[in-house]
């Protein structure tokens, strides 16, 4: 399993309410809070991580809720939609949910063979729910609302909106590992064989679309997964030989990654699967503790006066 990317690592969007954000993902559609951090640069405000049962790569949405921060705009050079994997003859169950809790949706359709469900967050970003061909493996997590026979197992695919795809499909099967699946209309599916699930993203090409704009309801950056540190550094030397600017590996205390924009203008990021959610929390204890980076430890007590209230 050496030098190679094992599908999405995790997907970062940003948010205009902390509250908010925590209550549709944690209650409406029954994600785990894997993890309650801040973000590294500004600690004033969350990053919250949202995941299955265990906090899989590949299951894990984080945000960054800046309050007040403005809507963004969906468009080209972006992440325009999140696909998650859904148990089979779920779609039901989640229409009448969504339904009951006024969120904004459409009815299922179909989609290279698979049955799938659209929505809205309470931001404007674009999710599609996915009954997927291929059973998913992965740990749900449970509440009392959403039982394991409909909850959401992790990730299906990204789908990236560009004026011009090629640029950023040779990124994808010349670095990354991806083969070209199938074509429908404009929308061209990429997957790696390296792993079962968050294993597609999906390129829309829309040459008269305008350039998106990313704030509240946005995508700000899509993270492929590698298993360890010197796999990471092999991909760095690999995107450094194309002559684009990536950042050196940066300590994430969950992952180590690295950072760069590939040429259709997506923020990519390389996370490693190493050490993992559980170095600062057991299992059990996943997303119940507020967790600093150790430079604003000191600050907790003003931190945790300063960021809005859960509950």
């Amino acid at each position: 399993m050496k030098n190679e990317i094992l599908g999405i690592h995790h997907i970062t969007a940003i948010a205009g309410n902390a509250k908010k954000n925590y209550d549709f993902y944690t209650r409406i559609l029954g994600l785990r809070l894997v993890k309650k951090t801040v973000n590294f640069d500004d600690p004033h405000t969350y990053h919250f991580y949202y995941g299955d049962e265990h906090g899989t790569p590949g299951s894990i949405l984080t945000f960054f809720p800046w309050e007040g921060i403005g809507t963004g705009r969906r468009g080209t050079r972006q992440v325009t939609e999140i696909g998650y994997s859904v148990p089979a003859g779920s779609l039901d169950f989640w229409q009448n949910r969504l339904e009951k809790n006024n969120v904004i949706y459409n009815k299922p359709a179909v989609k290279f063979g698979e049955r799938y469900l659209t929505f809205l967050d309470p931001d404007g970003l674009k999710f599609e729910l996915t009954e997927a061909k291929t059973p998913d493996s992965r740990v749900q997590w449970e509440t009392k609302e959403v039982s394991k026979e409909n909850a959401v197992h992790g990730f299906h695919h990204i789908t990236i909106t560009t004026n011009k795809m090629e640029a950023t499909a040779a990124i994808l099967t010349h670095v990354l590992g991806y083969r070209l699946q199938e074509t429908e209309v404009n929308r061209s599916r990429f997957i790696t064989d390296k792993v079962e699930h968050a294993a597609i993203v999906d390129l829309v090409e829309a040459p008269g679309e305008a350039v998106g704009h990313v704030a509240g309801g946005s995508v700000h950056h899509v993270a492929f997964r590698v298993k360890d540190e010197e796999t990471l550094m092999y991909f760095r030397d690999k995107i450094v030989a194309l002559g684009l600017n990536i950042t050196e590996k940066i300590d994430r205390n969950y992952f180590y990654s690295l950072y760069f924009r590939e040429p259709g203008g997506v923020l990519f990021e390389l996370a490693t699967d190493n050490p993992g959610f559980t170095v600062d929390e057991s299992l059990e204890e996943l997303g119940s503790n507020l967790k600093l980076p150790a430079q604003y430890e000191s600050n907790r007590v003003m931190i945790e006066g300063i960021l809005p209230k859960l509950s």
